[in-house]
């Protein structure tokens, strides 16, 4: 399976970047037609003896048809060349003049901008989630990360999802490198996979770490089966939200106030105590000391610690246990001691 694998990311890595179709590329047609044509008539009035001015000049006006004489009288092979130069041109200029006014009329022009618009702050993010895939989970995820005040790209291939969507997209198969690179997926903290069918997603998963080693990977699985390849794979966890909503809805039968509570520290932003995770940094000046010294001083409660390189939490940690340098903590308090906590340790 790990021979699979490394295979598999290899062939994607050499995959061909693929050029974006649209109204962007009609406009770079047009205009290198344009520039093209005027090329071809410059070096061709060149060949005959004009100055490099005087061939640009007779070029000018023979393509905009204004009807002033020649530069230098022309022979029999002047004449010809400037019918062609003429027929050409004239097309070429025609084409370029109706394509703008279907731009204009028809609102592609604008559209456009606004799409060069988002690439450029697309290009320009560090750090921000890229959420592939979106329905209801992927809505929901990106509303969410947003109410955290993380930055947030979505891709889907349904365009009619993005109507009236003011956050940056991107419409296409989230599988390609090319739409991925466009997303800025190297410089993405995190990637959040929802497509439609797990096999969709494996594939994703595998283009995305084959792209960014480093980056964090949560995947929809939509089963027990899927989840477990997802994680060979590549991804960093894998979710199966039938399975947490069944769990959710068992416990809130069982035990309501307590999911109650859970929901309101972890999903109301209106809550202003916090459950959250910090890194314990080497140089802290609160590594290697008891838990009950970082919690006087911030007045936050340390959860859970777990150590680098460690696969399980230690829970309800007693206030003498040492914080290991470079360890994952999980605090809870009020927003401004989860504060403190962040600058203390970081």
């Amino acid at each position: 399976m790990r021979t699979f694998l490394g295979l598999e990311r290899s062939l994607l890595r050499r995959r061909p970047r693929r050029a974006r179709s649209g109204i962007g590329k009609r406009i770079r047609i047009a205009l290198a037609g344009l520039v093209g044509v005027y090329a071809f008539g410059t070096i061709g009035y060149m060949m005959m003896g004009f100055t490099a001015l005087e061939a640009l000049y007779q070029t000018v006006t023979t393509v905009a048809t204004v009807g002033f004489r020649e530069v230098h009288p022309l022979d029999s092979t002047g004449q010809m060349f400037t019918i062609v130069l003429i027929v050409v041109g004239t097309g070429i200029v025609l084409y370029n003049l109706g394509l703008l006014v279907e731009l204009v009329t028809e609102g592609h022009l604008g559209k456009h901008l606004e799409r060069r618009r988002m690439d450029n702050q697309i290009a320009e993010m560090r750090g921000h989630v890229i959420i592939c895939g979106y329905g209801r989970v992927g809505r929901a995820a990106a509303e969410r990360l947003m109410a955290d005040g993380h930055e947030v790209v979505v891709m889907d291939r349904d365009p009619g999802r993005f109507a009236g969507l003011d956050i940056p997209h991107l419409v296409g198969n989230a599988t390609s490198d090319q739409i991925l690179n466009d997303a800025g997926v190297t410089n993405a903290r995190a990637l959040i996979a929802t497509l439609d069918t797990d096999a969709e997603t494996v594939y994703l998963v595998l283009s995305a770490r084959a792209l960014n080693p480093a980056l964090a990977i949560v995947a929809r699985a939509r089963t027990k089966d899927s989840g477990e390849k997802l994680m060979l794979a590549g991804a960093t966890r894998a979710v199966n939200p039938q399975l947490l909503g069944g769990r959710r809805l068992a416990q809130s039968a069982l035990q309501p106030e307590v999911v109650e509570f859970i929901d309101s520290v972890m999903h109301d932003e209106e809550e202003d105590t916090r459950l959250e995770q910090v890194r314990m940094s080497p140089k802290s000046a609160y590594a290697g000391k008891p838990a009950s010294a970082l919690t006087s001083a911030t007045g936050a409660a340390v959860l859970a610690i777990r150590p680098r390189g460690a696969s399980e939490f230690a829970s309800n940690p007693t206030p003498d246990t040492v914080l290991p340098a470079d360890s994952l903590l999980i605090v809870f308090g009020r927003a401004e001691q989860t504060a403190q906590v962040r600058t203390a340790v970081g």
